[in-house]
């Protein structure tokens, strides 16, 4: 086998791999048995016909093709040991050069490296943590929070004007160059005043109008509005308020203590509350110091990142959103359309995003090789366990499920990925 390497833009390499003609001859023939088992030809019973018949059976083209896809594998792993290319990023492009009977087969393979890994600081990082204050305002926001949890919704009185923060229910028919247009109709919609929940100044004009008055409203549709054909345009809707009704917030004592807790008195709510949002705090002051650890390994780490890399960590990213979206009931492409936007400018989007995941994923490969990190069979049972109380199943259906669907190795990563950064947390200046 004779191999030659050429490198490219993009940090992609393009092997020229020769494989002598006795080589593909040997694949051909396995190719005709393989074949020969997955059709019926008549007269032979399955993968008893010879080479020839099969040959004739199914054409010259998809013997060849077949040998191909037997030879090419190991060809191309022998060259890259050639090469001294341990690992790469992305699937290869293959490119058939020759592929006759009696001819050695040359075929040109693509191939992005993993990007060599120069790992700066990464133990004894001081990184200082955020202070835990929780004030007394604090403190009263999650009692008034509470409060509003239990407000009656009581109706305004007779006369009564809208007010802000007041619960509304309207008429409501717009209208663009005095004529009136799809979706800008509604009849007894509910509408909290102040919510912000309609166009810009909408809610603002109602205020003073009382049940049953009619109002014209004149707003202008932002220019980034999902509605290309009303985006920029200015509109007029008349409106008529069905209802109002506001909240009547309990009054906060010792009472609403009892009636909305386990306490007899509003101190010892208000204690209990401050012990939570400290441990709240205290937690996104860990998670912060954390994500900054990793920013500052990632930082300190030089890797010059193929763009493949980058292109696969965004595709990966937009299909974990449309995941998301779909259990949610929305398609990707209605959630572009409300969001006026295409899937070009959202892959653009996430591209900076990407590149920063790409990169601190390959800081952690080279913190594990580095400091021999491994997974053990304790730690993968340790994150079935975690995954089984998560979604209230037992380890032993958890684990059938990652063997039936083939994710045991992309667990194992995630194992790897967690034992590494905690490595470097545990590892944190004092």
């Amino acid at each position: 086998m004779k191999v030659s390497a050429e490198k490219i833009e993009n940090q992609q390499v393009v092997l020229t791999i020769e494989v002598v003609a006795a080589e593909l001859d040997k694949a051909e023939e396995r190719a005709c048995k393989r074949l020969a088992n997955q059709v019926s030809i008549p007269g032979f019973r399955k993968g008893k016909a010879p080479r020839a018949i099969v040959e004739r059976h199914v054409g010259k083209d998809s013997v060849l093709q077949e040998a191909f896809d037997l030879l090419a594998p190991k060809a191309l792993s022998d060259a890259m040991e050639e090469q001294k290319i341990e690992n790469i990023v992305a699937r290869p492009e293959i490119d058939i050069q020759t592929l006759e009977d009696g001819k050695d087969v040359v075929f040109k393979a693509t191939v992005v490296p993993r990007p060599e890994v120069k790992l700066g600081d990464y133990k004894g990082l001081k990184i200082e943590k955020d202070a835990v204050n929780v004030t007394d305002e604090d403190v009263q926001k999650q009692l008034e929070h509470m409060a509003d949890h239990q407000a009656k919704m009581v109706e305004a009185p007779e006369g009564a004007a809208v007010e802000n923060g007041d619960f509304t229910t309207l008429d409501f028919k717009g209208f663009v160059d005095g004529e009136a247009f799809e979706g800008g109709e509604g009849k007894d919609y509910p509408l909290q005043i102040g919510s912000n929940s309609f166009i810009p100044g909408f809610e603002d004009q109602l205020v003073g109008a009382k049940v049953g008055e009619e109002k014209e409203v004149n707003v202008t549709f932002p220019e980034e509005y999902h509605a290309k054909d009303l985006a920029g345009k200015p509109a007029v809707f008349k409106c008529t308020i069905r209802s109002i009704k506001h909240k009547e917030l309990p009054e906060i004592d010792d009472e609403f203590a009892k009636a909305s807790s386990k306490f007899q008195t509003l101190d010892e709510l208000k204690a209990d509350l401050r012990k939570n949002l400290e441990k709240n705090e205290e937690r996104k002051a860990d998670d912060a110091q954390k994500e900054k650890a990793l920013e500052t390994a990632t930082n300190n780490t030089t890797v010059d990142v193929p763009p493949i890399m980058i292109d696969n960590e965004v595709t990966r990213m937009i299909r974990e959103m449309e995941m998301r979206l779909a259990q949610q009931g929305m398609k990707l492409e209605q959630y572009l359309q409300f969001a006026g936007t295409d899937i070009a400018k959202l892959r653009e989007t996430y591209r900076e995003t990407a590149e920063k995941n790409v990169r601190t994923g390959l800081m952690l490969e080279e913190v594990a090789k580095a400091e021999n990190i491994k997974v053990e069979g304790k730690d993968l049972d340790q994150e079935v366990s975690l995954m089984a109380a998560a979604y209230g199943a037992t380890p032993k259906q958890v684990k059938k499920i990652i063997m039936e669907q083939g994710r045991l190795n992309d667990l194992a990563a995630t194992v790897l990925r967690n034992k590494t950064m905690q490595f470097i947390f545990d590892n944190l200046a004092e």
